[in-house]
């Protein structure tokens, strides 16, 4: 098995990381953390920490859900039924995600509102589908929506619902109680003292992962393997020297950590882990943002200044600060200690989220009939709006509002991109992460909405106020009501994006809204706009 090891190549981070590292030696901290000891992040974090700490042990405690998933598994093949479709949000889907992708298992991840990728998952066989739906209550909008239309979508077809769907939630929620009622496939109930990003390796990590086929019992035994290590109040281990090195960079003034992978044979394990570091450190204005590239060579990698500590899944590469190498299991179990540390010596939190109910609760405005904002202007097939006032008078092209999104974000600040659009259909939307980041100078990040408001989302209204929003929207073809409610798919996508817009720009960010009125030319148009900026 390969070793769980963390290097910190930076001179400049390494000595600085060696106070940090000593005084969580001396605190104990590894050992107390393996504990579940409540009072590590101060006496106003004991009450979210008490019930958020049966993750340590998750590689044992997880261990009796492997037979329950394997039976599932079986008795879904023999009735046929082998497409798992996976309705997930926030901590529910990127670990299922990474750990599918890596064992090279299909998994069909529904994190979106975005019409044409939900009606994309509804055109699969739904005969052989079953709909994996996660929720630790069952009132995670994007889910419920999720699982009336794939109950209607099955009955539509002749099939009893009950038999294609598997409910994940705590002991007792509404869900737990909706599912019985409806005599699900099967209700697993997952442990209620766990929070979403870090169960990775509880039911909600492994429930789908295991029913597409992934080998989520090596997944177990490997983590399982490096638990003595991570307990283990020493300057070898490696949570420790990893949040050693983040606080160390953080105190220095790099506030963004850039993910690259260099032939770690993990597939996505930067997603997982952007969603983990943001959210868990992301509030009273500090933490660490998390920016997620394709490769070692990508732009905010290569260039990355003061502000970023660089970091590499893999073989060490000239530009990175920190490497990190081991196996799936053992890199999951890794983030998840060292980012409750990294909290600890922040003075931060690491298991609440303040701030992301702010968007939810502007989203139901808006679903409630908000009244529509003409754009400032239009270019061609892209409607330009900015949220708030920042936009100077007489900005009448595309690249223009571009400049001056670019010029109303701090230097030392970031871009991010959140594309409400669909993933699959309109993927070309990515490459904008690139492009913004080679001409503005900028460390850029990109989210697919809603999927970031669970994970970014808390971040760029809890974290540092240094950035500024490209939001992109796009028409809606063909729509799809939401079984029992008074809106549509598309109402709630439009909804999400504007209620977020508002939070960030009632906080003080600059937005720009960019309405794609077609998405495929408004794609391209958009691309050669930020090409004319510099």
């Amino acid at each position: 098995m390969p070793e769980l090891k963390v290097d910190i190549v930076a001179g400049r981070l390494d000595s600085a990381a060696e106070s940090w590292l000593d005084k969580l030696v001396a605190e104990r901290v590894a050992s107390a953390l393996a504990n579940q000891d409540l009072t590590l992040w101060g006496r106003p974090a004991q009450s979210e920490a008490a019930r958020r700490l049966a993750w340590v042990g998750l590689p044992r405690s997880s261990r009796p859900l492997l037979a329950t998933i394997d039976a599932l598994r079986s008795q879904l093949h023999a009735d046929g039924i082998d497409r798992v479709v996976l309705a997930g949000m926030g901590g529910s889907s990127p670990a299922p995600e990474v750990i599918c992708a890596t064992n090279g298992v299909p998994l069909t991840v529904l994190d979106t509102t975005d019409t044409g990728q939900v009606a994309d998952a509804l055109a699969g066989h739904l005969g052989r589908t079953i709909l994996v739906v996660p929720s630790t209550s069952g009132s995670t909008v994007e889910t419920d929506c999720h699982r009336r239309i794939f109950t209607a979508a099955f009955a539509g077809a002749g099939l009893d619902p009950a038999a294609h769907l598997v409910a994940v939630t705590d002991p007792g929620s509404p869900l737990h109680q909706i599912a019985e009622a409806q005599r699900y496939r099967a209700v697993i109930t997952a442990d209620p003292d766990v929070g979403g990003r870090y169960s990775a390796l509880s039911a909600f990590g492994l429930v789908p992962a295991g029913l597409a086929g992934a080998d989520i019992t090596r997944l177990l035994d490997d983590a399982a393997q490096q638990e003595p290590l991570l307990a283990r109040d020493d300057p070898a281990n490696p949570a420790l020297r990893l949040a050693a090195a983040l606080v160390a960079g953080h105190e220095a003034g790099a506030d963004k950590v850039v993910f690259a992978d260099s032939g770690s044979g993990i597939v996505g394990l930067a997603d997982w882990a952007e969603h983990l570091v943001a959210e868990s450190t992301g509030k009273a204005g500090a933490g660490l943002l998390p920016v997620v590239v394709e490769n070692p060579a990508a732009p905010g990698f290569t260039d990355a200044g003061p502000d970023a500590t660089t970091v590499v899944f893999g073989p060490a590469v000239p530009a990175a600060a920190v490497t990190l190498n081991g196996t799936l299991g053992g890199q999951l179990l890794l983030w998840e200690h060292a980012i409750a540390v990294t909290g600890r010596l922040l003075g931060i939190n690491p298991f609440d989220q303040p701030d992301v109910d702010a968007a939810k609760i502007a989203a139901r405005g808006q679903l409630k009939g908000a009244e529509e904002v003409p754009p400032r202007f239009v270019a061609g097939p892209v409607e330009v709006h900015p949220i708030g006032e920042w936009l100077p008078a007489g900005v009448t092209t595309l690249a223009d509002a571009l400049r001056a999104l670019v010029a109303a974000t701090p230097r030392d600040g970031y871009l991010a991109v959140q594309a409400y659009l669909d993933r699959i259909a309109d993927a070309s939307a990515a490459v904008l992460r690139d492009e913004l980041a080679r001409h503005t100078k900028l460390q850029t990040t990109f989210g697919w909405g809603p999927r970031f408001l669970h994970s970014t989302g808390q971040y760029h209204k809890g974290g540092h106020r240094n950035g500024g929003f490209l939001q992109l929207t796009g028409a809606v073809d063909v729509d799809i009501p939401v079984p029992d409610t008074d809106f549509t798919l598309g109402q709630l996508q439009r909804a999400q994006a504007l209620g977020d817009a508002q939070v960030l720009a009632t906080n003080g960010r600059p937005v720009l809204r960019l309405h794609l009125r077609d998405r495929p030319a408004g794609l391209v148009a958009l691309v050669r706009a930020v090409q004319e900026l510099g």
